[in-house]
């Protein structure tokens, strides 16, 4: 029997279901009634959007697995590299075969990634299969690759990986057979990848503090990374040194700074419980992040102890020569973390996502810790401040009035600016900019990137919400001019405050574009204009 699904999405949309029970009784009834199978979400997405009926945001999202995935106003690719050699021998670290050091063959990215033989072409094309067919649209794609420590791979494989990553995007269409080459021309993928059906608008990479130099940056730069996560880890000397991490304070500090002065995003890993801290050591450590000027990273992943018997700290555990923190305890200690923090940092992570099976103490056992904490802070009548916990997601109301908000901080030797839009309680968060006055502007000094002399570098614009198709719009937060009105108040503080005439975007390759119909002019892979 042939399906009208035509005739059901019709019905559909009449019927117009609230929530979930309600879109799976819809289901059972067209089954019942028409005497065919129970129909998929996936199936009705892919015929709702080939329909001509009246688009609802609110349905399309019921429709979706999992829609927090796009909520964001993009989608995340995470590819793994190979296993590689690793230059740490840190304590807490698990090493198994077959898997770059840290990750475990459990992890559903690192399983995923062993399957497909860590090819990043199959990585990626594999993902944005996914996505589709769960009813995202993956046209802006932030890709992160993860595994190891990046910067200690050999550059021709660093190029190769990148070079196959935007391969896939630019070849990548749903139902088509994969094409991979052997060795894509990174710079001619890049430029293609500017006017892509799917296009890499950022590129976050994992490394080592110790690991990021001018020279390092550089490259960086050449590959199209906008965003690293650092591992710090921690920013007590004492403990590092404990953990046998092998990198200092001095070297989080460096980085931090050279990583910002380029424009980079920076992220830090950051692990409580660590082996010699306490539970006042790890909350001072997190006082410090943000109060500290030499710190203050744009976004931070709290990845707590999780104690595995692939790592050299599981004997001492085994042995009791350190305590680990109960649940309440690691609880009660994110709570006061997240109440503390400023508005211009996002909570990517609380915990990492590795299975319970291999956790052996009882504080990191708890995949579902964030959701946790949030339940118990709402009981309590506490919130956070962190970009994810305001982000708009799928609250929009086209009747919101947004203010403009601002605030300035001394970060690393510059100034910090953050512009947003957002409601009048600061609830929801509808876009973001990042700008940067660079401590060489500050101090006088000559940049190491001649692009960024005396100029002023733009970090981040970010629109949140349901994400929408490039070159398209509908009844959500992007694409309503909200970005262009943050970078034309960005340049009017450049040039009345700070008196300079130059300024430059770290732009992803994906987002070129935008960009220079901005009046922006690409030059030594940044976006710069003359204001």
């Amino acid at each position: 029997m042939k399906i009208d699904y035509d005739k059901i999405i019709e019905l559909l949309v009449k019927e117009n279901p609230k929530d979930f029970s309600a879109l799976s009784r819809f289901k059972r009834k067209m089954a019942k009634t028409l005497k065919i199978h129970t129909l998929t979400n996936v199936e009705l997405l892919k015929h709702y959007h080939k329909s001509s009926v009246k688009k609802s945001l609110k349905l399309e999202l019921l429709l979706k697995k999992r829609p927090v995935r796009s909520l964001s106003g993009i989608v995340n690719v995470s590819v793994l590299t190979k296993p590689y050699a690793c230059p740490g021998k840190c304590l807490y670290c698990p090493t198994q075969v077959n898997m770059p050091k840290s990750y475990l063959a459990g992890e559903p990215a690192a399983q995923r990634a062993q399957d497909l033989s860590f090819d990043p072409y199959k990585q990626t094309w594999q993902r944005l299969e996914v996505l589709e067919r769960e009813g995202h649209n993956a046209s802006k794609i932030d890709l992160r690759v993860i595994g190891g420590t990046w910067s200690y791979y050999p550059k021709k494989y660093r190029d190769w990986f990148v070079g196959q990553c935007f391969k896939a995007c630019n070849d990548f269409k749903l139902d088509k057979k994969q094409t991979p080459g052997s060795n894509p021309n990174l710079a001619k993928e890049q430029k293609k990848n500017e006017l892509a059906k799917y296009r890499i608008i950022g590129i976050s990479i994992e490394t080592r503090p110790d690991y990021i130099t001018q020279k390092e940056i550089i490259h960086l730069r050449e590959l199209g990374v906008t965003k690293v996560e650092l591992g710090v880890q921690s920013i007590f000397d004492s403990v590092l040194n404990l953990n046998l991490r092998e990198h200092k304070t001095e070297q989080t500090i460096k980085a931090t700074q050279l990583l910002k002065d380029a424009g980079i995003k920076v992220s830090y890993q950051i692990m409580p419980n660590l082996y010699g801290s306490s539970l006042k050591k790890d909350l001072e450590m997190f006082d410090q992040l943000f109060s500290n000027p030499d710190y203050c990273p744009d976004y931070l992943k709290i990845y707590p102890l999780a104690v595995v018997k692939e790592a050299p700290l599981y004997q001492l555990y085994k042995e009791k020569k350190f305590k680990t923190y109960s649940i309440k305890q690691m609880r009660d200690l994110l709570i006061k973390i997240k109440t503390s923090l400023p508005y211009y940092v996002r909570v990517e992570r609380v915990i990492r996502d590795i299975p319970s099976t291999y956790i052996q103490n009882p504080g990191a056992k708890v995949s579902n810790l964030r959701q946790l904490i949030l339940e118990q802070m709402h009981k309590d009548g506490l919130k956070c401040n962190c970009i994810r916990c305001r982000e708009i997601k799928e609250r929009f109301d086209a009747k919101e009035k947004l203010y403009l908000f601002r605030e300035d901080y001394n970060a690393s030797n510059g100034k910090e600016i953050f512009l947003t839009f957002e409601d009048k309680e600061r609830k929801h968060l509808h876009s973001l900019l990042r700008l940067r006055i660079p401590s060489q502007v500050i101090e006088h000094k000559k940049h190491f990137l001649p692009v960024l002399q005396d100029s002023a570098i733009i970090r981040e614009v970010h629109t949140y919400g349901s994400q929408v198709p490039v070159g398209q719009k509908a009844k959500a937060t992007q694409h309503k001019g909200l970005g262009k009105k943050l970078i034309k108040e960005a340049e009017k503080i450049v040039k009345k405050e700070f008196k300079l005439k130059n300024i430059a975007v770290i732009s992803g390759i994906g987002v070129r574009d935008y960009y220079k119909k901005l009046g922006y002019k690409e030059k030594a892979t940044y976006l710069t204009k003359t204001i």
